[in-house]
Order: C-alpha cells, then sequence, then structure tokens
C-alpha cells in the first residue's frame, strides 16, 4: 500500500509513463476532439466512440457519458475541463467500487498461498517472479511451486525467477501431475516456516473444461491441508487483449471464484479502458498492474494514481 508523499508521486510517475500510450491514443483525441470550442452534442458522440476505441467497452462508454449529456441538456458544460474531470470523476467512481471486502482470512497464517491463473501468453510466471520479489524485499520467505507441468520452459523460467530473487522453487518433471507439485510444495512451505507460496498454473484457454477441472482438483488439493487455503486466486490478464480480456476473466472467475486481477503489459496498449471495463463488469479488485519488463515494474494497482495519469498533461 502507498502510505506517503513521496511514494504517493514515485507511483504517479510510473502510471503516467506506464500509461502513455493509452494517453496519447485517448486523451490526445479527445483535447483534439474539443480544442478550445465549447462542447456540442456531436463531440459528445464522437467521445463516446473514442471511449469504446479504447476498450470501454458500449455499456461503459455510455455510462460515462450520461452525465455529460445531462449537463450539456442544462447548458453546464462549457470547457474540455469540466468534460474531463466528469470523465475522471466516473472513472475513479467504478475503480473505487472494485475494493475488496473485508477479509476473513487470518493473515498470520503461515504460509499465505496464493493461486496465481491465466492463459498462455498473459505473462503469468514472469509476474510470479515479480510478485516474489516484492514479497521477499519486504521481508517474506517465499516458495514457489511449478505446477505448470505442461510446459519444460515454464518450469526452467520459474527456477530462473527462484534464483533471481532468492524463493525457493518446488517442481516436478515436465508432464508430472499439477495436484502432486502441488501438494508436495504445501508441504515444503509448512515445514520451511514460508510466509508465501506462489503457486503457477499452466497456462490454459477458458473453453477447455478438461483444464479448467484441473484447477478445481488443485483447490482441493491444497484446502485438505490447509482448510482456508488458497487464500488469494489471482488471475493475470493481459492488457493489450482488450475486452477479450473480460470474457476470459469472467469464466475463471465462475470457475474458481476470483478475489483479484493483475493486469500486464500495460504499458503496451493504447486501448487502457479495458482496465475499467473489467472493474465494472466483475467487480474484482485489481491489485497490481505491470507497467514495464523491469523487475521493480510491478506496482499496486491505485485508482487515484491511475485516473490523474491517465488524464496527465504533458
Amino acid at each position: 500500500m502507498v502510505t506517503n508523499d513521496s511514494s504517493r508521486q514515485g507511483l504517479f510517475g510510473r502510471f503516467v509513463a506506464g500509461l502513455a500510450r493509452t494517453r496519447q491514443g485517448l486523451v490526445g483525441q479527445i483535447e483534439r476532439l474539443f480544442g478550445g470550442n465549447v462542447p456540442t452534442a456531436a463531440h459528445l458522440e464522437t467521445l463516446e466512440d473514442l471511449l469504446i476505441a479504447a476498450d470501454f467497452g458500449p455499456a461503459l462508454a455510455q455510462q460515462l457519458m450520461a452525465p455529460l449529456q445531462e449537463r450539456l441538456g442544462r447548458r453546464d458544460l462549457s470547457t474540455l475541463d469540466q468534460v474531463e474531470a466528469a470523465l475522471k470523476q466516473g472513472i475513479l467512481s467504478i475503480l473505487n467500487g472494485t475494493a475488496p471486502p473485508p477479509s476473513s482470512i487470518d493473515h498470520q497464517t503461515r504460509p499465505q498461498v496464493l493461486l496465481f491463473l491465466g492463459i498462455n501468453g498473459s505473462g503469468k510466471t514472469t509476474t510470479i517472479g515479480k510478485f516474489a520479489n516484492r514479497l521477499i524485499s519486504d521481508g517474506g520467505l517465499v516458495v514457489l511451486a511449478g505446477a505448470d507441468t505442461f510446459r519444460a520452459a515454464a518450469i526452467e523460467q520459474l527456477q530462473l525467477w527462484g534464483r533471481r530473487v532468492g524463493a525457493a522453487v518446488i517442481s516436478h518433471q515436465a508432464g508430472a501431475d499439477p495436484s502432486a507439485v502441488v501438494f508436495d510444495s504445501v508441504q515444503a512451505a509448512c515445514s520451511r516456516g514460508a510466509s508465501h507460496l506462489l503457486i503457477d498454473t499452466a497456462g490454459r484457454l477458458h473453453t477447455k473444461r478438461n483444464l479448467m477441472e484441473e484447477l478445481k482438483k488443485i483447490q482441493r488439493v491444497v484446502s485438505r491441508q490447509m482448510p482456508d487455503a488458497p487464500h488469494e486466486r489471482i488471475m493475470v490478464i493481459d492488457a493489450t487483449s482488450g475486452l477479450n480480456a473480460l470474457v476470459q476473466a469472467r469464466a475463471f472467475h465462475e470457475a474458481v471464484g476470483l478475489t483479484g486481477l493483475i493486469l500486464t503489459k500495460l504499458d503496451g496498449t493504447a486501448r487502457g479502458g479495458v482496465v475499467v471495463a473489467i472493474a465494472d463488469q466483475l467487480k474484482l479488485p485489481i491489485t497490481f498492474v505491470g507497467l514495464g519488463e523491469g523487475v521493480d515494474d510491478l506496482q499496486p494497482f491505485v485508482p487515484e494514481a491511475f485516473t490523474d495519469a491517465l488524464f496527465a498533461r504533458s
């Protein structure tokens, strides 16, 4: 959590840099659209199209436009600043509405078990490595579970991250039963007094029923050893996939009951509206976002920093 002014400013700077493409694509077009002109109904119609193109989605775009159209009808909308302020207020309201509910989980329980899910190419294993680095930097003792046994490269990648950040990695050979890996990993994390166990699962399409069932099996294996675990079920989403990410997240949520989302590659898309669309549709908290390729570029998601950076002017 961001707790002081300097860290807030540093986080804001990271968001400004990470959202550069979205800001140039969306906010730049909004500024060119209005220029110094008084907003008109035609302007607002084009603005709605810009929001849809930035992957806010049609329904959310209409929701954000409604207050502007109402103000225009009252002749209470005369400047670009008022338009942007109203959009910021609407976006921030949606993002703040996804705060996680008070948890019944005892966070003194060791280890905290986090299950990471996602489709192929979402950046899941890399995200786990960066997440482990954050925990270890804060004094945590972390164990990584290589339950993606479908790809030998995934196991090797996780082992590489383990060596890089100083985390133990529990893995079997490629093709092994992922549930067996998870069983051994829980045992190892408990015996070593680890603070966190991060479980890497195989990337899978949400349409593959057998693989989704495997996730449920992994959860059962964990809960038999630790009744309240896994404590978090986090889906890692590639922000460049746009609104397809919403379909994927909804399917995973229905299958395993997600507790949070991490969006990667936010710096690589000009369609960052998907962040708001996912929050609006699923009401799941976005906990972290990837704003670059560096080990420190996985950053806490702070709605105020995101919204301010989205509309920041150079």
